[in-house]
């Protein structure tokens, strides 16, 4: 398309009605008539050739083509203002505003390091950090996103930070009070902490580490279930519950003993944090700085875990086959 012909004011219209899945809301951030905002959306249709909203009764819901435009549009919105107030400073220092977006219990765990040491290399980048409720890919404008996903194909560059494997952690109590038990008297005689993905069944991740470390009378249709990994370690910190968690993202727990790793045992199911960027985006030197710092954050995570769960002293003991 000529650029001669773009529809900007149908763009802008159709970014508000995307954001707000309201005409009557798109209209009022817009200070404009609701037939406006319509008409708007309308033409951008009749341009395109294609639908980029379904309307339901109350609410607006995009449509594919709808859900592959907004994204584009409100990141081209975004590095406009961004050019125009920084020439309105008339010379002033620039402030970059980076849009970050990570899932809860990797912002929760391990934000504060990170952007801590990004702040100190990177001092005139400013750090707007979005904790989606879901897993999996982004379905928010953010300039880079950290995933907890399977690999998936899509038109996004992903950096695997690493590869998830999960391990029992319990309170220093639960082993003391075990005596040496073998595996599937320790998991049998305790309470065990469930872990819940959306989408996914109730017990998978448990039921899953049953089967690999092959106790096949251990029952795992009990316990509690939380939706993040988070309130699960909480619990298990309280010394009544095991845990299925990922030891690179308690690693204070881990050193302050806390958190123990009773059996050298894991369970992998496939999942794995990576690291989302647009292919466009990498020409943009800030989202492009984030995205190599971050892969060398994560490069030696495998020798990390090594160190957290296998130092010298550390209260681990070594799962046996039952017979």
């Amino acid at each position: 398309m000529d650029r001669r012909c773009l529809p900007l004011n149908a763009l802008r219209a159709f970014e508000a009605a995307g954001k707000h899945l309201s005409v009557t809301a798109a209209a009022n951030s817009l200070f404009v008539s609701q037939s406006a905002v319509s008409r708007h959306i309308l033409t951008l249709e009749a341009l395109l050739g294609v639908k980029l909203f379904e309307r339901k009764h109350q609410h607006l819901e995009l449509t594919e083509a709808g859900r592959a435009l907004l994204p584009v549009v409100n990141k081209s919105f975004d590095r406009i203002e961004h050019v125009l107030k920084d020439i309105l400073k008339d010379g002033a220092e620039s402030r970059r505003v980076l849009h970050i977006q990570m899932p809860s219990t990797f912002a929760h765990n391990l934000a504060v390091p990170i952007l801590r040491e990004f702040r100190n290399i990177f001092p005139d980048v400013m750090l707007d950090l979005v904790i989606p409720n879901k897993v999996g890919m982004p379905d928010i404008n953010s300039d880079i996103a950290v995933v907890y996903s399977k690999p998936e194909v899509n038109d996004l560059i992903a950096d695997l930070l690493w590869h998830v494997r999960l391990t029992p952690l319990c309170h220093p109590c639960l082993l003391e009070a075990a005596n040496a038990a073998s595996l599937t008297d320790f998991v049998a005689g305790n309470e065990i902490v469930h872990v819940i993905l959306e989408g996914q069944p109730r017990h998978r991740l448990w039921d899953r580490f049953v089967r690999q470390a092959e106790l096949p009378k251990v029952s795992v249709d009990r316990g509690l279930v939380f939706e993040t990994a988070n309130l699960a370690a909480q619990y298990a910190m309280s010394g009544t519950g095991i845990a299925l968690l990922d030891p690179l993202l308690f690693q204070d727990e881990l050193r302050n003993g806390t958190l123990v790793q009773p059996f050298d045992v894991w369970v992998d199911d496939g999942y794995g944090y990576y690291l989302l960027t647009h292919s466009d985006d990498l020409l943009d030197e800030t989202i492009a700085s984030f995205r190599s710092w971050m892969i060398q954050r994560f490069a030696n995570s495998s020798l990390e875990l090594q160190n957290l769960v296998r130092r010298p002293g550390a209260p681990v003991a070594t799962a046996q086959p039952d017979a």
